[in-house]
């Protein structure tokens, strides 16, 4: 698995340590600085705590194993609140911290902010956890890598599933969205699949990304009565309007296209319900991911669910190309990968990064919540459908088309 050349900047008020590596001066060598930057606060708060979790154990991994190229990796830690501090962090990391690279983010706008400073200063940066299908189209930067899946593949993953189920072909759909980049963009791809299969629109609400009482949006699905609620909705959202939808004893069908395993753990026990697709779940049935998830639970009692997948396996793919290549130049990680290496992301298929977009290429899942009377306990609620697309199916059929998100990098 890769290992890091990042390197950023470490503790932020409010204290940010991590891998016991020495404090090492920036002119110092024997040390490769990653810089991790994440929503640790606020609606997403919930998901970054996983990141941060994945992407320690992953440096740790990684130095018992020898680090990168002899060095130890040092990882410094921040929350990245919102995309004009993310901006500035991640300047900094580069500028004062020297980084050999950045890792992270969940919110669409902040790794939109990451990117323009890491194309400007030439950096390597990887995006573990913003969906917009715009981030590998019209904002692509040939510096930001996908390991995160687009918000096209979400939707395609789970879209085979609720077909099947006769959720969507000539149904009337309610969906609520999240306020911002990430919403709006998944809003507008789903809606291109649900109309492509021929779902018509009950009604569609903007759901501002701080609300936590859904009430005024329970009564309006009672009164539209949808064949199925879409939710577009992200962080403490989903579980916030999951409690509340079991409260108000509400019976339509509820299918996401967007989705953390965190967030339904959230719910608290029978909130859960409904379809949902997700970049990996803790009950993959590999060897990697059984290893993963035991050594996770091991160091924070609890297993991880897809956030830390993402930030875990960045950092191994990293490190692992720049041992690879025996060098922490960004330009020529970026060539490395574009030139189609092969990573474990701990599924039954290898993954690899598109060269003309830089999103990573693997297979994801649709999950369905459990009946009440099948969960065993608070982490195995749900079932999940084979891997999507099939073993007989390239791994391309669910990404974002060329038609879907036209990148072109800038120079």
């Amino acid at each position: 698995m890769p290992q890091p050349v990042l390197s950023r900047r470490a503790l932020a008020a409010g204290g940010v340590a991590l891998l016991a590596t020495p404090a090492l001066s920036q002119g110092q060598s024997d040390v490769v600085r990653i810089g991790h930057l994440t929503p640790r606060t606020g609606f997403l708060g919930p998901l970054g705590e996983y990141a941060v979790q994945g992407v320690q154990l992953a440096a740790e991994e990684v130095n018992a194993a020898g680090g990168i190229a002899g060095r130890r990796v040092e990882l410094l830690l921040e929350d990245s609140v919102n995309p004009q501090t993310a901006s500035a962090k991640a300047e900094r990391y580069i500028q004062r911290d020297r980084v050999s690279c950045i890792v992270g983010e969940i919110n669409s706008a902040s790794a939109l902010a990451i990117g323009q400073v890491v194309q400007r200063e030439k950096a390597l940066f990887i995006n573990t956890g913003a969906n917009s299908d715009a981030l590998r189209g019209s904002d692509c930067r040939r510096y930001m890598f996908h390991i995160e899946g687009a918000n096209s593949m979400y939707v395609k993953s789970v879209g085979r599933a609720l077909l099947a189920e006769g959720k969507i072909n000539g149904k009337k759909y309610y969906a609520l969205t999240a306020d911002y980049a990430f919403g709006h963009d998944l809003l507008k791809v789903a809606k291109n699949f649900l109309t492509a299969n021929k779902a018509t629109a009950a009604g569609e609400d903007l759901i501002p990304t701080e609300l936590t009482d859904f009430s005024p949006f329970l009564l309006k699905l009672r009164q539209a009565r949808p064949d199925v609620v879409i939710l577009n909705l992200a962080g403490a959202q989903i579980t916030n309007f999951l409690k509340q939808y079991s409260e108000y004893g509400l019976r339509f069908p509820v299918a996401g296209f967007g989705f953390d395993t965190a967030l339904a753990w959230g719910a608290g026990q029978g909130n859960f319900l409904g379809t949902w697709p997700t970049v990996w779940h803790h009950l993959v049935d590999t060897p990697s991911t059984k290893a993963f998830v035991a050594a996770f639970g091991r160091k924070f009692n609890r297993p991880p669910e897809n956030q830390a997948w993402g930030d875990y396996c960045a950092l191994k793919i990293i490190a692992q190309s720049m041992n690879e290549l025996k060098a922490v130049d960004a330009t020529r990680v970026v060539e490395h990968l574009e030139k189609g290496a092969k990573f474990d992301v701990l599924k039954t298929r290898e993954g690899y990064f598109r060269a003309r977009d830089h999103q990573i290429m693997m297979e994801m899942y649709a999950i369905s919540a459990l009946p009440a009377d099948q969960v065993r306990n608070r982490w195995d609620i749900f079932s999940s459908s084979a891997p999507v697309p099939g073993p007989s199916e390239d791994l391309e059929v669910i990404a974002p088309t060329a038609e879907e998100a036209a990148c072109t990098f800038p120079a």
